[in-house]
């Protein structure tokens, strides 16, 4: 009998080396390397071929991208506009989280379309359960129990789809690989596969992937290579609110999130994340700033929260949810030095309220404004917003796209909004009724917020 070839596979990067190491010498991580058995892999009979021959780019006539409408329009949002066809989309997250919930709702409200929706996990029975909570029906859906992805692709054969849904990818497995699903050598030649078929048949795919402790993509980093784009579902599964954001999208921005709401019948749109964001009674607390900020092209208001305390042990803490917390000890030390608030001494908690985590720089105002409210327990007059990085030495520079933000805050009906100066005179500040403060340094928002 011969004797079976085994080869070391990184989990992180996908290379492979005929010895283990202790760190890949591809990418630098540490104990990835896992053993494999690898045999001669047919490619599957069932995905089609064809012949090309290269072509002058200049001969190459671009057509007009064509969109598929999900009929969901914060899907639609993150995926750039709609499903490209052909395109392969990645979509990870924790379990019970609703991934295969999205998927399974996207699918029966796609009507006029054919869908198969293919589940290594459920039997068909759970997913007509799951069909019948979600209160829709599409006649052309179509579902099979299937992990062998050569009776995956006679399916395909069989209905023609013009959407195809995999749940999950690491339940598939080719019978040409010797490994077991969910191995580095089985996620990528499943992948790969399915990849050449969706771009030979023009097929849209979904391929729901799971996570790992670190909340990345589990299998090897090749898989997000792969893939088009890649989708990133978060919440906690305790609270109602789901984020879904773009970490990789070959056909648009990856800067978009989608807000959803889960609730009996489903996950709901939340169209309007500002009035979701905002806490409607916080009038008299201290603590509480609001931010116009953007996430991707939509811009939203968003609620700061804050506590400083005295530390009631030595070391004091600070701790943030939603934001980074090296830009937090960043903003601390600006108080301490510019404006001489002492802080060593006090515990510091920042919280972005809904549960989402923003990466835009002009939340810094709303962050120094909130931590000063609580630490002199005085609140901020309702009506006030603000946008602004604020810089080492405590200046408050300009933001992009400041005139959005304005409109949001007036659309919300706010009475004021705090933007940095530079930006004051670059637009037509009388097309707005909202009063504009423009402010320079990070003093001159104390004074207007807390009256000297």
């Amino acid at each position: 009998m011969a004797k079976q070839k085994t080869v070391f596979f990184c989990k992180n990067c996908g290379a492979d080396y005929p010895k283990w190491f202790g760190r890949c010498p591809s990418c630098g991580e540490w104990n990835t390397c896992t053993e494999e058995v690898v045999s001669a892999v047919k490619r599957t009979s069932g995905v089609p071929s064809s012949k090309q021959t290269p072509e002058r780019i200049q001969d190459v006539v671009a057509a007009e991208e064509h969109r598929i409408d999900t009929r969901n329009q914060e899907l639609n949002r993150v995926l750039g506009g709609g499903l490209v066809p052909g395109s392969l989309v990645l979509v990870g997250g924790d379990p019970g989280i609703g991934k295969s919930t999205l998927i399974l709702q996207m699918a029966l409200r796609m009507e006029g379309l054919r869908v198969l929706y293919v589940s290594g996990e459920e039997s068909v029975q759970q997913i007509k359960l799951r069909a019948n909570r979600l209160q829709r029906t599409n006649d052309e859906c179509y579902t099979v129990s299937e992990t062998s992805l050569e009776r995956i692709f006679a399916h395909m054969e069989e209905v023609q789809p013009q959407v195809v849904v995999i749940d999950s990818i690491q339940t598939i497995a080719s019978e040409q690989v010797e490994n077991t699903a969910g191995s580095i050598t089985q996620i990528r030649e499943c992948a790969t596969s399915l990849l050449k078929y969706a771009k030979e048949t023009q097929t849209p795919m979904f391929l729901i992937g799971h996570i790992n402790k670190d909340g990345n993509i589990a299998g090897p980093k090749v898989l997000e290579h792969i893939v088009d784009t890649v989708l990133q579902f978060e919440g906690d599964q305790h609270y109602m609110y789901r984020i879904l954001r773009s970490l990789k999208n070959r056909f648009g921005n990856t800067a978009e999130l989608a807000i959803f709401e889960m609730r009996q019948d489903g996950l709901r749109e939340v169209s309007n994340p500002s009035e979701l964001l905002l806490t409607q009674n916080h009038e008299g607390l201290s603590g509480i700033a609001v931010s116009a900020t953007i996430e991707g092209m939509r811009p939203f208001l968003i609620e700061v929260q804050s506590l400083v305390s005295s530390a009631v042990y030595g070391t004091p803490q600070r701790s943030s949810t939603g934001f980074d917390g090296r830009r937090l000890n960043m903003l601390l030390a600006v108080l301490e030095k510019r404006i001489g608030f002492r802080l060593a001494q006090k515990d510091v908690f920042l919280n972005i309220a809904g549960g989402i985590r923003v990466n835009d720089p002009a939340i810094d105002l709303a962050v120094i404004a909130a931590v000063c409210s609580s630490n002199l327990d005085a609140p901020i007059a309702p009506g006030v917003c603000m946008a602004g990085e604020v810089g080492l030495s405590g200046e408050i520079r300009p933001v992009t796209r400041i005139e959005q933000r304005i409109a949001e805050a007036e659309k919300l009906g706010f009475e004021k909004i705090i933007i940095p100066s530079f930006r004051a005179g670059s637009f037509d500040a009388s097309k707005f009724k909202i009063e504009i403060l423009p402010a320079k340094k990070v003093e001159d928002v104390i004074k207007v917020l807390f009256k000297g």
